[in-house]
């Protein structure tokens, strides 16, 4: 639950973004400027007083909470964060479990820790502030919608050399299972165009792992999807290129 503060703090920016000033939103709700600007600046608005003003903005008060815990969430962890997820496999193994919405109990079942182990684990997130470790072992996500590992950061270097050579050792002829390769020539805008189509689809993804995350545990797999696009040409043809003639993006 959003505390009072952040609440206030999302809804100066609710303000700052819909373009309204202190004077016009006093004006509208009868009170001098003076007076709204004493609200803001004591941080202890009345739920009457912060529902007047959601509804000057024509938003109800639950959005502006949802908004509130938003911005309390992280989009990132820090390398030296990222760093200790590398180095303890368990770790990272709990970190992205949790990231598709298992519960401790699940977790529990599926692998080899004991609780003690499997809480010490959910302490060290804690602390990060990737999750709040609430009582009876129920967890809490502090990453937002948005989260991502660091570009170029030690998940993605993990990623690289191990997880991605083990994705691709496969033939993708099994159920569930699909690799479509296509070629072609495109213009820089055409290859712009391209990568904003894979971004929706990504957020399609995201969408339906959501969506999935109130099925049960035995109707859902853990699923991969990798979507990549680069101008590129294979080494064993651009040995025969005329010198001077290389393409540059």
């Amino acid at each position: 639950m959003a505390s009072s503060q952040q609440l206030i703090v999302a809804l100066k920016q609710q303000l700052k973004q819909r373009g309204q000033t202190y004077l016009q939103m006093a004006a509208a709700l009868g009170v001098s400027e003076p007076t709204l600007k004493r609200w803001f600046s004591q941080g202890n608005m009345s739920l009457k007083q912060l529902d007047a003003l959601c509804e000057q903005l024509g938003m109800p008060l639950s959005e502006l909470a949802q908004l509130a815990e938003e911005q309390e969430k992280i989009r990132q962890l820090t390398a030296e964060q990222e760093s200790r997820l590398v180095a303890d496999l368990r770790l990272l193994l709990v970190a992205l479990a949790l990231l598709n919405h298992w519960r401790f109990e699940q977790i529990l079942q599926t692998y080899t820790f004991s609780a003690v182990e499997l809480i010490q684990l959910l302490a060290q997130l804690d602390r990060m502030g990737f999750i709040e470790l609430q009582p009876n072992n129920r967890v809490r996500l502090k990453v937002s919608a948005d989260f991502a590992w660091q570009v170029g950061g030690p998940i993605q270097g993990f990623f690289e050399q191990q997880v991605q050579r083990e994705f691709f050792q496969c033939s993708f002829d099994r159920p569930g299972e699909l690799r479509l390769v296509v070629s072609g020539m495109l213009s820089r805008a055409s290859n712009a165009a391209m990568q904003q189509k894979m971004q929706r689809l990504l957020r399609d993804f995201r969408g339906l792992h959501d969506k999935d995350s109130q099925l049960a545990l035995e109707d859902k797999h853990g699923t991969s999807l990798v979507v990549a696009v680069r101008p590129w040409e294979l080494a064993a043809f651009t040995q025969w290129r005329k010198p001077g003639l290389e393409k540059r993006f």
